[in-house]
Formats: structure tokens, sequence, C-alpha cells
């Protein structure tokens, strides 16, 4: 953890609250050499920074650790804020942190993809502010700017991301702080992207781990007939870390997360890292597992009330929610593998796949863009280069289930496509 500035001057020794984290081949590990699983949540109070709040951050820890959380994932935060006392909270409860490094005006566009000095200058700024504290488990370069399955272009563009934040990384001697990507669950651009974010035998280039933000399992389901199943044939020996950065669908409700029995059980838990459940505070999309009071005016305004909803305060569960994620939780301890007893060599590294007539349009292996490119101004193409490799025919198992991935709203008369803008803002 960060020292605060009295212990530094007071010389105190630095001590380490929690084990750090490593990414392994398909795996992390702590720095005391045990498998790390994710069991997370989604943790955004408010669109700026939810941890700058000492106060607020304790009361939730402490719920947190009751409900079994050991992660956080935050998407946005202010680089330039004090985040000392919420991550020592954190710390000390044992929950570690994911964070996403775009902010609401440096995140790369899907469309009109470009990758710049001042968006990298931006993403710089989040790791120059968390990289000290032990708990900080890895970091997002992007959360679902691939939102359509027209919109694959732009893959090379989160690679490049990956790219220069490394490198930014190693330059400064921070530790080796995992940096990967958070993806939206589109069929048909299953396993395309995480397969093109691996592919190319660069380890300075690919992502460290890959997030699937995927809502297939709405209780009740099954590992077959939710989709699932093919989820895992796609991770199988998967060469870097994959967990379900976002999940929990509440259709119909009220969610029992037998999810997460699939996910930490024999079919899945050798290749799956875990996953975050969507989310903690009880808003508008009504995803919450707590709330601080009852929905107020959406049109109110004042301190800790924002789009007709308390965001600060006691925590209150809501049930049944709430009680059956801890007790799935709580049932679930898997023990994993050793560091020491693991071999990276055992995953594959996936080749770089070719375009399909469903959407895929990075045609083998596409060099990133270097700093400074924007797709179709001549600053990038995306033919592939001299070293690429095909990937194999697509086939129906890769088109599989069409089920949508995007968290819905109950009773909202907006359409999907309305809900997904919503979001792509919020996070």
């Amino acid at each position: 953890m960060r020292l605060s500035l009295f212990t530094a001057l007071c010389g105190a020794a630095t001590t380490y609250a929690i084990p750090t984290i490593e990414a392994l081949g398909n795996k992390f590990f702590t720095s005391e050499g045990q498998q790390f699983f994710i069991k997370g949540v989604a943790y955004q109070l408010v669109p700026e920074d939810p941890l700058i709040d000492t106060d607020q951050c304790r009361r939730d820890a402490s719920l947190m650790k009751e409900l079994g959380v050991n992660t956080i994932r935050v998407y946005h935060v202010d680089p330039d804020a004090e985040h000392d006392g919420c991550m020592k909270v954190f710390a000390d409860a044992g929950i570690y942190t994911m964070i996403d490094m775009d902010t609401f005006n440096s995140y790369i566009l899907p469309d009109t993809p470009y990758w710049n000095q001042t968006q990298l200058d931006a993403y710089s700024r989040v790791m120059d502010a968390f990289h000290d504290y032990d708990n900080l488990l890895g970091l997002f370069v992007g959360n679902e700017i691939i939102a359509l399955n027209n919109q694959s272009n732009v893959a090379p563009f989160i690679k490049s991301a990956s790219r220069d934040l490394k490198a930014y990384r190693d330059s400064k001697g921070y530790r080796k702080i995992p940096v990967g990507y958070s993806a939206t669950d589109i069929a048909e651009l299953r396993p395309w992207l995480q397969d093109y974010l691996t592919c190319g035998g660069n380890a300075s280039e690919n992502i460290d781990f890959y997030g699937i933000n995927s809502y297939q399992w709405c209780d009740p389901s099954t590992y077959s007939t939710s989709g699932y199943a093919q989820l895992q044939e796609q991770a199988k020996n998967f060469p870097v870390p994959i967990f379900f950065s976002e999940t929990g669908c509440i259709i119909p409700g009220p969610r029992l997360f037998d999810d997460q029995d699939a996910i930490f059980g024999p079919e899945m838990v050798k290749d799956w890292s875990g996953a975050i459940v969507y989310e903690w505070i009880q808003e508008q999309n009504l995803y919450g597992l707590i709330s601080y009071g009852p929905p107020a005016d959406p049109t109110a305004t004042g301190k800790n009330v924002f789009d007709g909803f308390t965001r600060a305060g006691t925590p209150t569960p809501k049930l049944p929610d709430f009680t059956n994620l801890s007790k799935k939780w709580a049932a679930i301890t898997p023990t994993g593998v050793a560091k020491s007893a693991y071999d990276p060599d055992t995953v594959s590294t996936r080749a770089c796949p070719t375009s399909t007539p469903d959407g895929w349009l990075v045609d083998g292996n596409v060099a990133p863009p270097t700093l400074g490119a924007t797709l179709g101004t001549g600053t990038f193409t995306s033919a592939a280069s001299a070293t690429g490799t095909d990937a194999p025919t697509p086939t129906d198992e890769h088109e599989g289930n069409n089920a949508s991935s995007r968290r819905q709203v109950p009773n909202v008369a907006a359409g999907l496509t309305g809900i997904m803008m919503m979001f792509s803002f919020w996070l």
C-alpha cells in the first residue's frame, strides 16, 4: 500500500498489508504463490470517482467483506484526487481494485478510432496515481469500446493502448501491474476479438488479461442452456487470465447467481479466473445489491443525490439478491494451483483470426497503429502484417448463442439502443 507522508517522515519500514497479484499464463497469482480467483462487484457510486470518500469506503468495505467480495471494479477515477484512505480501507478488508484508465473525454472511439499522446497521457496519469497500491489488481485500457459487430476495426487501437501503457509501466519501473480489456459479449465477434488481442507472439503488445461483460445466464438456467458451455469452449487454455468483468442478469429475478457454481466449478474453473457481479449500488437499471435509501425524486439535486438515487450513507442489502450471492460465494472455495506447480507453457497462443462474414473485420496479424494514428486517414490501414497467421474457418459453434449481453432494464420504455448509449457514457 502507499505510505502516508507521516509514515515516510517517521522513517517506518514499508509494510505490505495485502499480497500483490500478477498475471502468469492464464491465471492470476498472489505474491505468496497462490492462485487468485475474483469474487467482485462493480463499484461506481458517482460518475467521477468513488474512491475519495474514506468514510463511505469504510462503510461499504465492511458490508462487502460480509458478502464475500475480494475485488471491486471502478470505471472512472480522478487521478488528481487523494485515494490513500479508500485504498487502505479496501486493502485492510482484503479487497483488490480493478480500475479503468479511460476518462469521459479520452476513451477510444468505436467508429472513428484514434490513439494519440493526449489519450496516453490521460491513461498514464491514472496508472501513476494507483501503481503504488498493493491492492491494485489490474488496469483496463477500455470497456466495451466495440459495442456492435461492425466496429471491430477498432481492435488494433485497443492493442496500441495496451502496448503503450505496458511500455510506460515498464519505463517507470512499476511492478508488472496487469493491463487488459473488458469486452461486450457479442456472439458474432467471439472468439475473434479475444484471440486477436492475444495473438501475434508479442507479449509487449498483447493484453495481460481479458474480461467479458456477459449477461447470458438468466436464472433459472444451466451451464448448457445459458451459453456458458460455448464461452468455456472458446476459453480453453486461453493464453492470459479470462474472467467475467460484468455478469448478473436480473431477468426475471430475483437473482439466484447459479452461474457462480459453473464459473468456479469443474466445468470452467481451470480456465476462468472468476467474476465481477454488476453492481453494488441500486440505481435506475435495478442491478444493485445494496441501496442507501429509497429512490429520490429523479429531478432532485443535492449532495449525494444523483439521477434519482442516494449515493452515500449506510448500505442496506437488497434482498434476496444480496443474501443469495453471499451464500453462494461462501459455499464456493476454489483452491486452484500453486504458482510453483504451474507451467504457463501449457496454455496456447492463439492464431490471429481472419475476417468473417458476420462482422470481424480485422484480417490476420494486423500490427497495432503507432501513436498518433487515426483509422481511415492514411496514418493506419487494417492490412495484415507479413507475419500474420490464419485462424480456422468460423463455424456455427462460434456464431452460437445470440442472447443479448447487455444489462437489461425491465419495464422501461426506452429501447435497447438507448440503454446501450446510456451505459456507454456512464461507464
